[in-house]
């Protein structure tokens, strides 16, 4: 990330924080749904977009990480963020024994075993009742004890930036090549010396680590905790943000996931019209913007840098054949 960049995003997030105090608690609450499905679309565009691994049980991730830092907190009497903490740890062991079991699976066959492992997260969620509380949802501590919303955004603010700076670390190192060279194609990966089934599995650790934050999150700020939260429309609300954007670059995912979800609030007079509007939106994304429509929003920025200090512009490596 160029100096120009960084001072651009900076500046972006100074205003956000200074001015997020003005913000309706309406709008606060939806720019901290934002700022939680922001973290689950990049984590899951480092495992889909970055590793090619298109799993459906992201969200029951999610999921295990919000009942795991809710019971540690309610049977044992933890701090919150030490029940977060354990959250995260859970998805992060929990994802690396998917990634394990699923080392030969791809495509289809892996969506398929994905999905049959948030069904039955769901499932146990739903029917063990004296556990999760059921349908009727489970009681959660509050991360603050104050009855504003701005503690919450400051929180959120903090983990989506901690999360992107981490991610973006990853995906701009060597293990970022690896991911790519897998997603590419395994066989020459492998061949290339590169370790397939331990980047598989940490791909899968990682990604699922950040959902398991995202969870935790949303579990001690929305004070109930449902099986809802790891359900399949919400995780096709996922892909939905993330295709949108453009799931092959995490800053676009993420604004996919800013997008949508505003939007939505936005046309909330339409009713259930307004999701039919953004499945027309998502077809016309996969017919005439496969790479997303804030894609090119962000290849502009990144060429920002070298047209103010007369630099060539970087190769539109979309055109070469490349999705890095």
């Amino acid at each position: 990330m160029r100096g120009l960049h960084a001072a651009v995003l900076l500046i972006a997030a100074a205003l956000a924080l200074g001015y997020g105090h003005l913000l309706s608690s309406y709008w606060m609450h939806v720019a901290i749904i934002a700022m939680f499905y922001g973290i689950l679309t990049a984590s899951w565009s480092l495992l889909a977009g970055y590793a090619g691994l298109f799993s459906l049980g992201h969200m029951a991730f999610a999921s295990v990480g919000g009942y795991t830092s809710a019971l540690l907190v309610q049977w044992s009497g933890i701090p919150v963020p030490l029940g977060m903490a354990a959250g995260v740890a859970v998805c992060c062991v929990l994802g690396g024994w998917i990634g394990w079991v699923c080392l030969r699976m791809t495509g289809p066959y892996l969506a398929i075993f994905t999905l049959a492992f948030s069904e039955i997260v769901r499932i146990t969620a739903s029917t063990e009742i004296g556990v999760t509380g059921g349908m009727s949802g489970l009681l959660t501590v509050q991360l603050f004890h104050s009855a504003s919303r701005l503690p919450y955004f400051y929180t959120a603010f903090g983990l989506l930036a901690g999360s992107l700076a981490l991610m973006g670390f990853i995906v701009h190192s060597r293990w970022g090549l690896f991911l790519k060279a897998i997603r590419e194609d395994e066989q020459a990966a492998a061949a290339s010396g590169v370790a397939v089934a331990r980047f598989r599995i940490l791909a899968f650790a990682i990604a699922s680590g950040f959902a398991g934050l995202a969870g935790s999150f949303f579990a001690h700020y929305n004070v109930v905790l449902t099986p809802d939260l790891g359900d399949l429309d919400r995780m096709a609300f996922i892909v939905v943000m993330t295709v949108i954007g453009g799931m092959e670059r995490i800053p676009t995912a993420v604004g996919g996931a800013f997008a949508v979800e505003f939007l939505l609030e936005y046309l909330r007079a339409f009713g259930i019209w307004r999701f039919v509007i953004f499945g027309v939106l998502l077809l016309l994304t996969m017919r005439f913007a496969r790479n997303g429509l804030l894609t090119p929003l962000w290849q502009q920025f990144l060429r920002l840098g070298e047209v103010r200090g007369g630099r060539p512009a970087p190769r539109d490596v979309g055109q070469e054949g490349s999705r890095v």
